[in-house]
């Protein structure tokens, strides 16, 4: 068993491995920059070590102050979370030469899935279909052009080395390409580092599909089944359930055996994931795979039963997995809110400042992973997810009905936030009858953001009404009884203290 782990991470996800680890009896070491010497994962650490200042290059992307740490500290292994150095394969190749532990897979199979022309090249060789387009970078507009004829406008434009829908472009006809090429080029080497670029179909009005394998280092594999992530913004995902609704269980086994397939054709050991796209007609194709753990991984927890954090750590420990395929089965529905500070009504503008007021929901079949709470600051450095919220129930119309009831009951006050865009999504009848895609928030922005500005407008109604009605109920007792006082009872006791 490891002794401590360095968690090279931030926010919910450190939190989330810092809890696994104390459960499993093992010290956990939390990093901080300037700007979360307060946040939560600093605090429930077993112990805590200050990188620097808070943008990310100074602190969290500060590889040989990572590493030279982890030699001080004497951590046997290091927990990359998800972002940062979860999927850079030089960094795992140093940990690798230095003797820790890196817990996810090997630096050659993330350096083979990290680039996506190449894991699209591997796939199609592996059997595993693929979106129809270039499995080289494109190295000219006329050599782009040509491709592009040949598979079909409209074409999508993508960064080799990218993800997150950053370096991205759908383009319809030539001169688009032409006016696209270079901006593209650009683009990707500002995210990326990198400016290959390569070419796929554009499928129309495709569903995000993936499916999160796992596998040790003894040559077993297994799948915990599939995850729908349709609803995006920007293309990036704020809504996942688990099953998706859509696939049948003949699509589940296909789609499945191809996902452990693909990890099988890498080498691929610890836990990942293999996205697809899905038409209509339920043909799939591969995507890309994310080789560590992703945001939605509670979703698969729910349904699985199994913990996939402790599992990560039990195979890095060379450890066999604790299942077998034959074990799983799909139990009830799970569905994930990310909460974030934004603004829907501003192009999800992303917000920043000091959270004032931060209640979370609780009750059957609700889980909160967050990293943050009542004075915690949300600043421009880092990504403005505050928390997850996932629920549970035996199906999806319940899990749905489950997720109203807890959005309900989140209270964030001090910043804007997204939680009343979500409810409007959750009550929208197409998404209710599973009627989406991966365009779903493009199409139907306009009368979701409309219904979420009139909860707005009747919380505050609601809340100022309720304030009102204290207010006078406090007046109107401290006028019978002269010994009233707001914060005691003449029992001192909370629970005769009624309101209307």
């Amino acid at each position: 068993m490891f002794k401590k782990i360095l968690i090279a991470n931030r926010g919910e996800i450190a939190v989330r491995i810092i809890r696994a680890c104390r459960e499993m009896g093992i010290k956990s070491a939390a990093i901080y920059s300037d700007a979360d010497k307060t946040s939560l994962h600093t605090r429930l650490a077993d112990e805590a070590h200050y990188m620097g200042e808070s943008t990310a290059s100074q602190s969290y992307l500060n590889k040989s102050k990572i590493i030279d740490l982890a030699k001080k500290i004497k951590a046997d292994a290091i927990h990359p979370g998800y972002g940062f150095f979860s999927e850079n394969s030089d960094f795992i190749k140093t940990l690798e030469d230095e003797k820790i532990t890196f817990i996810g897979p090997s630096s050659k199979s993330v350096s083979m899935m990290g680039n996506k022309t190449a894991a699209r090249e591997l796939m199609s060789k592996s059997g595993v279909p693929i979106v129809p387009g270039t499995t080289k970078p494109i190295s000219s507009v006329d050599e782009g052009i040509d491709s592009a004829k040949q598979i079909g406008f409209p074409v999508l434009l993508k960064a080799a080395a990218g993800g997150g829908g950053k370096g991205m472009r759908k383009i319809s006809s030539v001169q688009e390409f032409k006016d696209a090429f270079e901006a593209t080029k650009r683009e990707a080497m500002k995210s990326f580092g990198d400016d290959s670029i390569y070419i796929e179909k554009y499928i129309e009005n495709p569903r995000h599909i993936e499916v999160q394998v796992i596998a040790d280092k003894h040559g077993n594999y297994a799948h915990l089944f599939e995850r729908e992530c349709s609803i995006q913004r920007r293309h990036q995902k704020i809504i996942e359930e688990a099953p998706s609704s859509f696939i049948d269980s003949e699509t589940r086994n296909k789609i499945t055996q191809a996902a452990v397939n693909a990890a099988k054709a890498c080498g691929y050991f610890n836990a990942g994931t293999i996205e697809f796209l899905m038409d209509s007609k339920k043909t799939f194709y591969f995507l890309e795979m994310n080789t560590r753990l992703q945001v939605e991984h509670p979703v698969t927890e729910l349904i699985s039963g199994i913990d996939l954090v402790k599992e990560q750590i039990n195979i890095a420990l060379g450890h066999k997995l604790s299942f077998k395929q034959e074990d799983l089965k799909i139990i009830g529905h799970a569905i994930e809110s990310r909460i974030y500070a934004e603004d829907p009504a501003n192009n999800f503008l992303p917000a920043t400042g000091i959270i004032s007021e931060y209640k979370i929901p609780s009750g059957p079949g609700v889980r909160v992973d967050d990293g943050f709470g009542t004075g915690s600051e949300i600043s421009v450095y880092y990504d403005p997810l505050i928390s997850k919220l996932i629920v549970w129930a035996k199906d999806r119309t319940s899990a749905i009905h489950r997720m109203n009831r807890a959005l309900s009951e989140y209270q964030i006050t001090g910043l804007i936030n997204n939680i009343s865009f979500l409810k409007s999504i959750f009550s929208d009848e197409k998404f209710i009858h599973g009627q989406i895609d991966i365009n779903f928030l493009e199409r139907e922005i306009g009368h979701i953001i409309e219904s979420s500005n009139e909860n707005n407008i009747l919380f505050e109604d609601a809340a100022a009404i309720i304030s009102a009605l204290l207010k006078e109920k406090a007046l109107v007792r401290k006028k019978e009884d002269s010994y009233y006082s707001p914060l005691k009872n003449d029992n001192n006791n909370w629970s005769s203290l009624q309101y209307d």
